[in-house]
């Protein structure tokens, strides 16, 4: 009911001060919205802001994408920072710090850019439009990068919005509307959703499925996990995707087995939910199911194989023997399941490597092993042919990893990682990348 008093109260604010807007310069330019939008952020009563605010943001929404980057731009650069106002207060700080000083110095530092989307935070669907736009500004970065100052101004207000404590925890099963149902199959980032049947399966009573939410986007999950609770580690997502068993004759769980986080918003890219996500799941499962003792995930190794062909092109890893090389560069092998079994012993090793040994700085290189190791897990497992779709043979030759999250262990190993970068590891993976089965 909150939700919808708020909604009707928003939209009464801008039919009522609509009839306090200037409709005189509405040619559709991008110089008439760039004007609307200094408009907006002068000194205005909440409706006629409110509704110039609603206005703004169905302008925005008409854009293509071409005229969506340009104003972008115009917005980018009509409310900069100003240079010389910060300049001024800082020196004025320098030479007397005093409370009003200070404050001066925190107006100065904040571009007006930051006023101006707080501004069309406003209007109804205000966040969602402002979500939106960051997309797009994204997407647009590598042909514009003048524009990073308004991605950063844009992520730092974002971040605020979305903070942790502002999000709603919640678990989906088949009851939940069927608008966020349709949201799950169309953001599912990790094994795709092919329709409804295999929806329901995620869903089922050996499964269990928890996302994020924002009161500002009520019907848009954030990030989901998708949870199988099986009998020890899962080693093979196929496996986790197929049906039960006909007689219902499944061992009693033990573990948890994370198999899919998918970020839902291109808009809220590296605003991360996930390692909250994790944490709360493992203890919503655990109050749930008593008798689940261990957590762990199923991941793909996505940058692998790209790892592997970079490594075969550019010179002679010293970790592989002449032998293998040979086998390595013979063509076909990525293609041909028996040609990749012949090699099983070496993919396993280098797949080992990659991921305990090969950094960027002091970090993993694998994106996913980040993320697990970065929150505390540990390499628990590497699992061959765990994978066999097109996506898992082309990103892994098919293997998958088992992270584990082991409640006495996740703050050493995230201290560990945070301090010196080391990858906690089992002692069978350990045995992998040193060459000993």
């Amino acid at each position: 009911m909150a939700r919808v008093s708020v909604s009707n109260m928003l939209n009464a604010l801008v039919e009522l001060g609509r009839t306090y807007l200037d409709r005189s310069d509405q040619n559709g330019s991008i110089a008439s919205i760039v004007a609307q939008c200094r408009d907006l952020v002068s000194t205005r009563g909440e409706a006629s802001g409110t509704a110039l605010a609603s206005e703004i943001v169905d302008r925005c929404a008409a854009l293509d994408e071409e005229k969506s980057v340009s104003l972008l731009s115009a917005l980018n650069e009509a409310f900069a920072l100003d240079e010389e106002k910060l300049q001024a207060a800082a020196r004025d700080y320098a030479n007397s710090p005093s409370d009003d000083a200070y404050l001066a110095l925190s107006a100065a530092i904040e571009a007006p850019r930051q006023e101006l989307f707080r501004r069309l935070n406003m209007a109804p669907g205000g966040t969602a439009a402002i979500v939106g736009m960051r997309s797009r500004l994204l997407a647009a970065l590598p042909d514009h990068p003048e524009l990073r100052p308004l991605e950063r101004d844009l992520k730092h207000l974002l971040s605020s919005w979305f903070n942790r404590g502002f999000l709603m925890f919640e678990q989906i099963d088949w009851r939940t509307s069927a608008v966020v149902l349709e949201k799950l199959i169309q953001y599912e980032a990790v094994h795709e959703i092919a329709g409804w049947d295999a929806l329901r399966r995620r869903l089922e009573a050996d499964r269990r499925c928890f996302a994020f939410f924002h009161p500002a986007l009520p019907d848009e999950p954030l990030i989901f996990v998708e949870v199988a609770l099986t009998h020890g580690l899962a080693g093979q997502i196929q496996d986790l995707l197929a049906e039960p068993p006909e007689d219902g004759r499944a061992e009693k769980p033990d573990t948890a087995i994370f198999y899919s986080i998918s970020n839902c918003q291109d808009g809220l890219a590296g605003i991360s939910f996930g390692n909250f996500l994790i944490k709360q799941v493992a203890d919503a499962v655990q109050r749930e199911l008593p008798h689940v003792k261990r957590f762990a995930t199923l991941s793909p190794i996505p940058g692998f194989r790209k790892w592997l062909d970079q490594k075969l092109v550019r010179d002679t890893p010293d970790f592989l023997t002449e032998d293998e090389l040979d086998l390595l560069q013979r063509s076909g092998w990525r293609e041909n399941d028996v040609a990749r079994q012949e090699l099983k012993p070496t993919l396993m090793r280098l797949c080992a490597v990659y991921l305990i040994e090969e950094k960027r700085g002091t970090r993993p290189l694998d994106s996913v092993a980040r993320f697990h190791l970065g929150n505390g897990a540990s390499v628990e497992r590497l699992n061959w042919m765990a994978d066999l779709s097109d996506k898992g043979l082309d990103q892994s030759v098919g293997m998958m990893v088992n992270y584990l999250y082991d409640s006495d262990e996740i703050v050493s190993n995230h201290e560990a990682y945070v301090r010196d970068g080391e990858v906690a590891t089992s002692s069978a993976v350990a045995r992998l990348a040193n060459g000993r089965s």
